[in-house]
Parts: C-alpha cells; structure tokens; sequence
C-alpha cells in the first residue's frame, strides 16, 4: 500500500483552523468549525466560518463560494462534517451533492448524532477521506465543545491574579488591587471568549463586582453571570444588577431557592436555579442547560480550591504582579499541589509590570 503525501494538507488545515477562530465565543452550543474547499493545482476557491449558533456551516459557506469548482476539489474542515438536521441540514448531503473528491478532517465529532458516521456516510458516497490533520490544534480550538459533549459539564478556567508570593489578597475579607492596565485588557479578552463567568457568594461580597467585558472589546453574545451560592447571601443591591452585562445565574440548594432572600434576587434581576447534590460538580452540570460551555473561574479563593479539589479544572490562567503580600495575605490553593511550571503546553507572556501564565492542566484526548 503507498503511504499519502499529506504535507500540503497541514498548510490548508491550518487556513481552515485561521477561519475557525472568528467563531470563538459566538458559537456555543456548536463548535468552532472552519473550512476551505482547495482544487488539485493548489488554488483556494473556497473559505467558510461558523460564526454563530444557528448559522451556516463552515463546509456550506466554503462550497457556496466554490461553486462549480468545488467539482473534484479537496474540502478542508476541521470537524467531522455533519450528518443530521439541526437548524441546518446535513453537511453531507452538501459535500455528496458538490461532488467534491476528497474530504480532510482535522478531528471526529463526539457528538453521538455523527461520532463516525459523517466520515463513514461521505465515504460510502465514493469521496476519499483523511481523518486527522492538525488533530491536536483542532482539539483545543474546541474544547469546551468537547469537555460538554464528553463530561457533560463545561470547560472550567481557573482565573487568578496573584502577588509574587502567590497571594490573591492582603488578608481575607479584603479586597486588593494586583493587576495593570495591561493585563485587566488581556483578562477581558478572555471574559468575551467564553460563555460565562463565575465567582462565589464570598466574592460578591468582598468585591463587588459588575462580571462584565469591559476595555471597549467587542462581544457579540451576552456573558452569563453565574454565582455559587448555597446559602444565598449575595445582596440585591449588588452591583451585578445594575448593569446590562449579561443574565445572572445564582445556583443554590434546594432549600434556598424557595426562601425570601431567592424571592429578593429574582426581583433583583437573577435566575436562582436549585441544584441537588454537594460540591461544585452538580452546579456546573446544570450550566449545561444554559448552553454554558466554558466557565471562566475568577474566584474566590475557596471557590478555586473547591474546584481543584474536585478535578474540575481543566485550564489555568495566571496574573502574576510584583507586589509582596506577605503572611496575612491569602494564598492560591493553600496546601495543594498546583505549581505553574507543571502546566501542559505551558505559555508565559509579559504584560506591563505584570506576567501571564497559561496552560492546560492535564493533556487534552
């Protein structure tokens, strides 16, 4: 059997993957998927993004500029291409129809509706098809698509910033300004990527905070607002609802949902959503719902170890600031293992005075 060239077929997947990204933050609950439509002599007829839930595909926008000469061309797609009726029809039929010859895929959908069977259907109408081009960077494009379908929970950001000596305040019930310009810019492009951020009550209460995006970045869906609640001690007087920034989720017992301080926050402007069982596992699942499929996790300090304790966390993203704390300050994840070094595909960026440090917690499958 001859082995394929598939040197070229990274370069186009890679245009296909560049496409995909304009979708980040805008798509849930569908995945990022970009496509491009390649004819055998090297040349682009075809470009198309999903850019929004409810939208064309990526493959119909690349085959509806290709047009005819999408004719014995190569497809590009970086997910599994789809083979049930949504808000759209099969993406298959589509392809079959355009009489495309070959079809690369960067990853198979989890989805139970495809897992598979888009592949086995284009292959069964006599298109050749390459699975597996740039699978790993197609994989972590989507996620939280991939957490949701797979864990049925979303995937969790654990956002911190601390002190050089891993601080995230002066002392509890205190609350400190770490951060610069710089990096408050970049946390806020990463609020307007993801579905929702969430805190806890304590947090609330210390901070005060609005949970919006802010520094003039555009963000096309609203932020879910999501607040940890058990014991509902978050105010109506919060500051959380006097603005527009988005719907505020407060998950607590059962028992509390039905209390006068519930009655107090619904009037204020929020959804109390009662949720059974202990710890934080059940609290997100029930996001699910709200097709929340990235939690930004900004706090506070229990909330965190909470998370952690629970394996809940999939990404971290660390703000580390040059101040000194000292003993009374609070640590990050007091007494755990988490050390920023053992991060997977570890990346360190300067931000001002500041430096950001991301990277996966255990490797992505």
């Amino acid at each position: 059997m001859v082995e394929k060239d598939l040197s070229n077929d990274k370069t186009w997947m890679r245009r296909a993957l560049a496409h995909a990204e304009r979708g980040l933050g805008q798509t849930s609950p569908n995945p990022v998927v970009g496509a491009c439509v390649v004819t055998d002599d090297g040349v682009v007829v075809g470009d198309g993004a999903h850019e929004r839930a409810g939208g064309p595909h990526a493959e119909v926008l690349a085959l509806d500029q290709a047009g005819s000469r999408a004719c014995g061309s190569t497809l590009y797609c970086t997910l599994e291409p789809c083979v049930h009726t949504g808000f759209t029809g099969p993406c298959t039929e589509r392809i079959l129809a355009a009489k495309i010859r070959r079809v690369v895929i960067a990853v198979k959908d989890p989805d139970p509706r495809v897992n598979g069977r888009g592949a086995s259907v284009l292959r069964a109408g006599g298109i050749d098809v390459d699975v597996g081009v740039c699978q790993e960077e197609a994989t972590e494009l989507n996620q939280p698509f991939f957490t949701a379908v797979r864990l049925r929970r979303p995937f969790v950001i654990l956002k911190a910033a601390t002190s050089l000596d891993g601080k995230l305040s002066a002392k509890v019930g205190t609350r400190t300004f770490l951060t610069s310009a710089d990096a408050n810019r970049h946390a806020h492009h990463t609020r307007a990527r993801v579905d929702a951020i969430a805190v806890g009550s304590e947090t609330v209460l210390v901070d005060d905070p609005l949970l919006t995006v802010r520094e003039e970045i555009f963000q096309e869906r609203p932020l879910i607002r999501v607040i940890f609640d058990r014991r509902l001690r978050t105010p109506p007087t919060a500051k959380i609802f006097s603005t527009r920034g988005g719907p505020v989720i407060i998950m607590t017992s059962e028992k509390g949902v039905s209390s006068k301080a519930a009655r107090a926050l619904e009037e204020a402007g929020s959804t109390v959503v009662a949720v059974e069982g202990a710890g934080l596992l059940p609290m997100l699942q029930r996001l699910i719902s709200f097709n929340v499929q990235s939690v930004l996790l900004e706090g506070g300090a229990m909330i965190h170890s909470a998370a952690w304790d629970e394996n809940l966390v999939d990404y971290v993203q660390l703000y580390v600031t040059p101040h000194v704390l000292g003993r009374n300050g609070v640590p990050l994840l007091e007494g755990r293992s988490f050390s920023s070094t053992a991060l997977v595909r570890r990346q360190v960026k300067v931000l001002g005075n500041d430096t950001v440090i991301e990277g996966y917690v255990h490797r992505s499958d």
